[in-house]
C-alpha cells in the first residue's frame, strides 16, 4: 500500500513538473537554474517572530488574465509558480499584464487536522499591487501596497476538507499612482521591467484567539537597555508575558510581567552589535494565560547605537555605538535575471550580502525597494549596515531637479492619491522593518523622483522613528532638514556642495561599467556612466576613484555609496554580472581600498545641541 501512495505521489509530481519550466531564453542564475518548483523558498520567511508551527504554499498555483472589473473567474487552466512575479522567467509565465487587465490567482490548500479549533491566520509577503482576497468564494479582504507584508484571519470562512483560495491582483506599474520603485511598462536605461502579483511567500499559521500579532525591538546602549513593544489581538490585561533572552545558549534574563506597551529590559555589560561584531540576542516571548502558554514566538535582537556628533574641526560624523565610523557601501537593488524582484532561493537572497562584506564594504543602501525580511535578517547575521529607501511614486518626474545647492524651486504638489499611497507604504515600511539592527537610516527621496511635502514627511520619519538617521533627499533637492545632506557625482566622487548642518554623504558615485560577454542581460544598448573592456581597467579605475575618495573625508564626507553590486538588465556598472557568476573586479584590491578608506576617521567629538521638535504630519 505503501509503494502504491509514494508511486502516486511520484507521478503527481511529476505532472506539476511538467506544467513549469522556465521562459525565455535570457542569463540565469545558478540557484535559478537549480530550482525545483514543489520546493521554493520553504525558509520561515519572517525570522524575527517566528512560530513552530506553519503551513508553506509556495509553488504552483493556477492563474488567469481578465479585463479589469470582469467577474471572478469560474474555470483557471494555466499554471504560475508562486511567489516570482508574472513578468518573470521562474514564474513560468513572462507575460506582462496592463492598467486595463486583472490577474488571478487560485490555489486548493488543506488545514492540518492538528489546527483544529485554531484560528487560522493568511499571510502574504508581498502582491504588487492591489489585492483582494476570496477563500471559499467568500470575499475575505483587501490591501494596496507592493512592499509590505499583510495578513487575514480567514478562520470564519473555512470547511471541512479542501479549502479554495482566490486572489485578484491589480497593478498599473507606471500609468498608476502608487510606488514603484524602478519598475516601468517601457524598460531601459535605469528603468527595468514590471513586477506585478505575488513575489513574497505566502503561508498559514496557526494561532489562539489571542495572540502577538507584532513585536517591535530597539535599544538604548547608553542605558544598556532594550526596549520591547509587543501588540496582541485582544485585550491581555489579566495576561502574563514570559520573556527570555539569551546570549548564545545562556539564559541571561527570565521574567514574567505584566503586559505593557514597552518592556524596558536592562542588558548587563551588554555585546554590541556592529559590521565586525554583529553579535545578535535570541529572544523568547510566552503570552500565558492561567499558567497555559497561548502564544510562544521566537525572535531576535542587536544592541546598537547610530547618532550623529562634531569632530574636532566641527564636521558632524556618523558615529556607531559612540565612535566614528565611516560607512561604505554599495547601492543594492535587488533585481535578479530570472525571479525580476524575487530572488531564486534564500542562498541567493544572502549571496548579494555576503559578497558585498567580502569586497570589504560596511554598509548597502537598498534602493527604491523593500526585500522579504528574511533578507535583513541576512544582514543582521552577517552585519551589514543598511540605508533603506522608500520606493518612488509612479509620477517620478519633479519640476526642476537641483543637485549641488539647497533646493529654492518649485516643489512638486502630486495628487492626493499620490500623496495617500506614498505615506500609507512609508509608514508600513518602518513599522515592518523597526526591529532590524542593521538598518540606520531612512532615505525618503531620491533625486526629486515623486518628491514632495518634504520637510513635514522629513520631519514626520524623525518622530516616528528618532533612533535612526533621516536622509531627506538622496542627489538633489535638499532642504534644511533631517540628518544627512546626501548628494550623487558620477563617475568620479567629487564634493560639490557642503552642508555644515548635517553629515555629508556622496550617496552615489561610480558607475564603472564593463560588460561580460555570454553574462548579458541584452546583447547591446548596454551602458555604464564610463565603460572599460577588461576587469584589470575596471578594478584599476575604482582604486583610482577610492583614492580621490579618501581625499575628500577630511573635507566632510562621512560616507559613500558605489553603484553598484551587480548588473541589472541593460546597466552593467555592477561589481558582479547579473547572474552573479563573474565577478568583475578583483575581490582583493577592492576589499583592500575599501578598508584603507574607511580606516580614515579617527577623530575626537565634541556635541551637538539635540534637534528641535517638529511637528507630526500623521495624526
Amino acid at each position: 500500500m505503501t509503494r502504491i501512495i509514494l508511486f502516486l505521489i511520484l507521478i503527481f509530481s511529476t505532472n506539476n513538473y511538467s506544467q513549469w519550466k522556465p521562459k525565455g531564453d535570457r542569463i540565469k542564475t545558478i540557484w535559478g537554474e537549480s530550482l525545483i518548483p514543489t520546493n521554493v523558498l520553504q525558509e520561515y520567511p519572517r525570522p524575527n517572530l517566528k512560530r513552530e508551527k506553519w503551513k508553506n504554499l509556495n509553488g504552483l498555483w493556477n492563474y488567469k488574465i481578465t479585463n479589469k472589473g470582469d467577474k471572478k473567474p469560474t474555470r483557471y487552466n494555466k499554471k504560475i509558480l508562486v511567489p516570482f512575479p508574472l513578468e518573470s522567467s521562474l514564474s513560468g509565465v513572462q507575460k506582462r499584464i496592463t492598467k486595463n487587465q486583472e490577474l488571478w490567482y487560485q490555489l486548493n490548500f488543506r488545514v492540518p487536522k492538528q489546527w483544529k479549533h485554531k484560528q487560522i491566520i493568511l499571510h502574504f509577503g508581498a502582491v504588487d499591487w492591489e489585492s483582494e482576497v476570496w477563500i471559499n468564494n467568500k470575499k475575505v479582504g483587501f490591501n494596496q501596497g507592493g512592499y509590505t507584508p499583510f495578513s487575514f484571519n480567514i478562520t470564519p470562512y473555512l470547511k471541512s476538507g479542501k479549502q479554495k483560495l482566490e486572489l485578484r491582483v491589480w497593478d498599473p506599474t507606471n500609468d498608476g499612482y502608487q510606488p514603484v520603485g524602478k519598475q516601468v511598462k517601457n524598460p531601459a536605461g535605469i528603468w527595468y521591467s514590471p513586477v506585478s502579483g505575488i513575489w513574497q511567500t505566502v503561508w498559514l499559521e496557526p494561532v489562539e484567539k489571542t495572540y502577538i500579532t507584532n513585536l517591535k525591538v530597539s535599544s538604548d546602549i547608553d542605558k544598556s537597555n532594550v526596549i520591547i513593544d509587543t501588540e496582541f489581538s485582544t485585550d491581555v490585561t489579566n495576561y502574563l508575558l514570559e520573556f527570555t533572552i539569551k546570549d548564545n545558549d545562556n539564559i541571561i534574563y527570565k521574567s514574567l510581567k505584566k503586559p505593557v506597551s514597552k518592556q524596558i529590559i536592562k542588558i548587563n555589560k551588554p555585546k554590541l552589535w556592529s559590521p565586525e561584531s554583529p553579535f545578535l540576542y535570541d529572544l523568547n516571548i510566552k503570552l500565558i494565560s492561567n499558567g497555559i502558554v497561548l502564544d510562544d514566538l521566537s525572535s531576535y535582537f542587536g544592541m546598537r547605537k547610530i547618532s550623529i556628533k562634531k569632530d574636532i574641526n566641527g564636521t558632524r560624523r556618523m558615529v556607531l555605538n559612540n565612535k566614528e565610523y565611516f560607512q561604505l557601501g554599495t547601492l543594492d537593488q535587488g533585481w535578479w535575471p530570472d525571479g525580476l524582484y524575487t530572488a531564486p532561493s534564500d542562498e541567493a537572497l544572502k549571496f548579494d550580502i555576503q559578497k558585498t562584506k567580502e569586497y570589504g564594504f560596511n554598509m548597502i543602501r537598498k534602493h527604491v525597494k523593500v526585500e522579504p525580511a528574511r533578507w535583513y535578517y541576512h544582514a543582521d547575521k552577517i552585519g551589514m549596515l543598511v540605508w533603506q529607501d522608500m520606493p518612488n511614486p509612479a509620477r517620478i518626474n519633479p519640476p526642476e531637479w537641483q543637485r549641488n545647492k539647497f533646493f529654492d524651486g518649485i516643489e512638486l504638489k502630486p495628487n492626493t492619491t499620490v500623496k495617500t499611497n506614498f505615506k500609507m507604504e512609508l509608514n508600513k515600511m518602518m513599522d515592518f522593518l523597526h526591529s532590524n539592527p542593521s538598518i540606520v537610516s531612512w532615505v525618503i527621496f531620491n533625486e526629486g523622483w515623486g518628491q514632495f511635502d518634504t520637510i513635514k514627511i522629513s520631519n514626520w520619519v524623525k518622530d516616528k522613528d528618532p533612533n535612526r538617521l533621516v536622509n531627506s533627499a538622496s542627489g538633489g533637492n535638499h532642504y534644511k532638514v533631517g540628518d544627512i545632506t546626501s548628494v550623487h557625482n558620477y563617475p568620479e566622487p567629487k564634493m560639490l556642495f557642503y552642508d555644515p548642518d548635517r553629515t555629508n554623504v556622496l550617496g552615489e558615485f561610480g558607475g564603472i561599467g564593463y560588460a561580460v560577454k555570454n553574462h548579458l542581460w541584452q546583447s547591446d544598448k548596454n551602458w555604464g556612466y564610463i565603460k572599460y573592456l577588461s576587469s584589470v581597467e575596471a578594478t584599476n579605475e575604482y582604486v583610482n576613484f577610492s583614492n580621490l575618495l579618501k581625499e575628500l573625508v577630511p573635507k566632510g564626507f562621512s560616507a559613500a555609496v558605489y553603484t553598484q553590486i551587480t548588473d541589472v538588465e541593460g546597466e552593467v556598472n555592477g561589481l558582479m554580472t547579473y547572474d552573479r557568476k563573474v565577478l568583475k573586479m578583483s575581490q582583493k584590491k577592492i576589499y583592500r581600498a575599501n578598508r584603507d578608506v574607511i580606516s580614515t576617521l579617527p577623530a575626537k567629538f565634541i556635541k551637538i545641541p539635540p534637534n528641535e521638535g517638529s511637528k507630526s504630519l500623521f495624526p
